[in-house]
């Protein structure tokens, strides 16, 4: 019983990051219907960046604060300058366009600090049950879910998003600037999807190191449901728990196998995920 407990809580630890990433994915599909690939180079751009402040100061935090502003600000850079301008003519121009900055940054990662391993601390220990770093990676995660609901539902600039979001003909008519809106929401996603890095981040730091994250980001979207921000939630929670109890009574070679079965069994009974509001279907 112990080996289970153990296993759960430390799924749980695993999918607060999947979470945050799938979140962040979501954030963006909900905006403009656009699968951002390119979401990890801007957590893999971030970590680094925490990596090179924390070499310099000594300071996780001031490190961890530069990961979230460097996020933040690609994410808003890459939507203004990048993706809007090309993304206008077709969406799949858009997609194209993501996954061409995921292997520009990563080259420029490698470029800049090279192809080695880099040791990357970490501010909490994961000693015990439920360590202290498992601790802040699901108080983290749970704390931008509550903000973002907060901001969603009961502030004025959330309402523009919203209203730019699922009606931007009619939010721009109504005197609300639309493509401030959406940089907005692309830097608030991309804000989260460095947090996601930085709890994933691995002790050592090689440009390729998010790979499988993203894996499991973009699955856990998947099953929660593209357009459900609590679903990507849900779905990286389930991704989390289903790897951890694999890894842990079968074997690790097989955790990113029971994504595939998680992914399967669920789109199978919802085919639009878990929490995925129900659409008409055209004839």
């Amino acid at each position: 019983m112990d080996h289970f407990i153990n296993l759960t809580l430390n799924g749980l630890a695993l999918g607060a990051a999947y979470s945050a990433l799938a979140l962040s994915l979501v954030l963006i599909y909900q905006a403009t219907r656009l699968v951002n690939f390119a979401q990890p180079a801007f957590a893999l751009l971030s970590v680094y960046a925490a990596f090179a402040v924390t070499q310099i100061t000594g300071s996780y935090w001031l490190g961890f604060g530069a990961a979230l502003i460097t996020g933040m600000t690609a994410g808003a850079a890459a939507e203004r300058f990048v993706v809007r301008p090309i993304a206008r003519v077709s969406p799949l121009n858009g997609v194209i366009v993501t996954l061409g900055m995921l292997l520009v940054v990563q080259g420029a990662v490698g470029m800049i600090w090279g192809n080695e391993q880099h040791a990357f601390g970490y501010a909490f220990s994961y000693v015990g049950r439920f360590s202290p770093a498992d601790i802040f990676a699901v108080s983290a995660v749970a704390g931008v879910a509550l903000l973002l609901f907060l901001l969603y539902r009961f502030t004025a600039i959330g309402l523009r998003m919203r209203a730019a979001a699922h009606h931007p003909e009619a939010a721009r008519l109504s005197g609300v600037r639309v493509g401030l809106m959406l940089t907005a929401g692309w830097a608030i996603a991309s804000f989260i999807g460095a947090l996601a890095g930085m709890l994933a981040a691995p002790p050592f730091l090689y440009p390729n190191v998010f790979d499988i994250v993203f894996v499991f980001g973009i699955t856990a979207a998947v099953v929660g449901g593209l357009d459900n921000p609590f679903g990507a939630i849900l779905g990286g929670m389930l991704i989390g728990l289903g790897g951890s109890w694999v890894s842990g009574y079968v074997g690790p070679e097989l955790a990113t196998l029971s994504a595939l079965v998680i992914v399967v069994v669920v789109l199978s009974v919802r085919p639009d995920g878990i929490l995925s509001r129900p659409t008409a279907r055209k004839v």
